[in-house]
């Protein structure tokens, strides 16, 4: 924008992936209601109730008259983090008059509790509702429908040119400049672009521009948009050469290959709209069916201490979990909202396992070689207490075994062309890695596959040379120098948290993930597995074109 006021110019910045932080709409119904009024049906009403530092909000839905199977009008609009446990519950009552809810008992229909993350790994969830004490409320079920309405809906590249326009100066010819607006619902005008001044020509062609679909028309192709042409003017005072409007649907057809135009006083201006990309966000995938599975490696070196003893790392205390728990399960709980089998790989490296108790840095901690998973986090947990009184600590300190194992696993997902699965890989270790040249070559590697590493330092080392291995401060280099592809390495030494929640622990080291997550599928041009939310399926259905990075 070289001669145009800049301060005036809408900025939409188009070149990142789509942001991770989302808001989602909930939309809910139930079915086959328990009838608790005697002459005639229950008048429902669900009432959502949110978790937020350790208080409950509620907030509700209309009452539906004498129905059994209500589909509420209401919907739940929340902030959506992949990075924590945001815990739901929905009751749904049968409401009296005037009466307040939950008065009487015999108002309580039925209730449900989940999380968010499962509710959108999902995208439609039905659940079962339960009265006190854990009884089931006949067959009466409710279905919560989840919808992400936020984040960068994908953009649109767009070049206007125009011929034979008015002379507005008169010892040269003018100078135009293109603005385009859009119109709202009030009757507002919004500036969506305005061009740059093409000097002392009356044939401009000015350079394609790209805007968002959300600036550009609300996701709605029917909205019209009003464009401008005018000679510029140094003092601001720029003379007005004429205007046409145009829908984003009539865009399409003047660039569908045929050079329709649009008049502006008998002049013609000719559009061309270049492109239409996408910018999936990482709900889109996960909404789309791809599924987040997590592994953990925990270090078995002997600097750990004898787990018999209370002062070791890996001492099994029955009143308190100790720090390799602590992380373990922070950081599994939320990843299992994303598996739909809850299946996890559970390793361990640095220990003489048996028979043989020969030095192993890759074993499953459930000492079946086969089948290293263990069913959901609580599995994960028994396996880890089961194995302790089984292997000898030993060492040394490598995790490149480990990381090669899973970039390997994880390749093999990423050999199919579709955003199915991602893997999550966290490292519980108590010091500094021994391999670290082999643990980089492993790590630039590993940058090419659907893959995130999270590194838990345990206990009180120096854990100084580990954020080499974190890639915020720098690029990650191997040790020939080839740079990593994407940084996909967190590293989080576990006694910064030792005051705080578990939930504060598991926020810091997944805050990232999301956008790994994209960064992985734009970078290969791989589009969720299902169509993307219906709003702009009509807009993007004639030129939709695969993701840009």
């Amino acid at each position: 924008m070289n001669d145009v006021d800049e301060a005036t110019s809408p900025a939409t910045s188009l070149s990142g992936p789509a942001t991770c932080v989302s808001k989602v709409e909930l939309r809910v119904s139930c079915k086959s209601l328990l009838d608790r009024d005697t002459l005639n049906k229950s008048d429902p009403c669900v009432v959502l109730m949110v978790q937020n530092n350790g208080q409950w909000i509620e907030v509700r839905t209309e009452v539906i008259k004498s129905n059994l199977h209500p589909i509420f009008g209401k919907v739940f609009c929340l902030d959506y983090y992949f990075e924590e446990v945001q815990k739901l519950r929905f009751e749904v009552y049968d409401i009296h008059g005037t009466h307040s809810i939950g008065t009487r008992d015999d108002d309580f229909l039925g209730g449900m509790e989940c999380t968010l993350g499962q509710i959108v790994a999902q995208k439609k969830m039905v659940k079962p509702l339960l009265l006190k004490y854990g009884k089931y409320a006949g067959k009466s079920t409710i279905t919560v429908h989840a919808e992400e309405i936020s984040g960068n809906n994908g953009y649109v590249e767009l070049f206007f040119c125009a011929k034979k326009l008015d002379d507005k100066d008169l010892f040269s010819k003018s100078d135009p400049f293109l603005e385009i607006f859009k119109i709202n619902d009030d009757g507002t005008e919004q500036l969506v672009h305005r061009t740059e001044v093409i000097k002392n020509n009356l044939n401009p062609v000015w350079e394609p521009f790209k805007v968002s679909l959300m600036s550009l028309c609300s996701c709605n192709e029917d909205r019209k948009l009003k464009c401008l042409v005018w000679d510029y003017d140094s003092r601001g005072k720029h003379d007005f050469i004429g205007e046409f409007y145009a829908t984003f649907r009539e865009m399409q057809k003047i660039s569908s290959g045929n050079k329709v135009s649009e008049k502006l006083k008998e002049k013609c201006i000719f559009l061309f709209l270049l492109q239409l990309h996408r910018v999936y966000s990482f709900l889109d995938y996960i909404m789309g069916g791809c599924q987040i599975h997590f592994t953990v490696a925990i270090d078995f070196t002997a600097s750990n201490g004898d787990p018999r003893n209370s002062c070791s790392l890996h001492y099994i205390n029955p009143y308190q979990p100790n720090e390799y728990l602590k992380a373990l399960i922070a950081v599994g709980e939320i990843c299992q909202d994303y598996d739909s089998d809850k299946r996890f790989s559970a390793l361990g490296f640095g220990a003489r396992i048996p028979p043989n108790y020969e030095v192993s840095h890759d074993f499953a901690i459930n000492f079946n070689p086969e089948d290293d998973e263990c069913e959901e986090i609580q599995g994960v947990v028994e396996a880890y207490q089961n194995c302790l009184p089984k292997i000898q600590l030993y060492g040394p300190t490598n995790v490149a075994p480990i990381i090669n194992r899973i970039a390997k696993l994880a390749a093999g997902d990423g050999n199919i062309k579709d955003a199915s699965c991602y893997h999550i890989l966290l490292i519980l270790t108590d010091g500094v890695v021994t391999d670290m040249a082999d643990t980089r070559e492993a790590i630039v590697r590993a940058s090419y596959q659907p893959l995130s590493i999270i590194i838990v330092g345990v206990g009180n080392a120096d854990f100084t040379d580990m954020q080499i291995l974190d890639g915020d401060d720098g690029v990650l280099r191997s040790p020939k120098g080839e740079p990593v592809l994407r940084d996909i390495v967190q590293f989080v030494p576990f006694r910064d948290f030792k005051t705080a929640s578990p939930a504060a622990l598991a926020k810091c080291v997944l805050a990232e993930v999301p956008g790994q997550v994209v960064e992985y599928f734009s970078h290969k041009a791989i589009s969720p597995m299902s169509p993307m939310r219906e709003l702009l399926s009509p807009i993007l259905s004639p030129l939709a074109t695969t993701p840009t990075e």
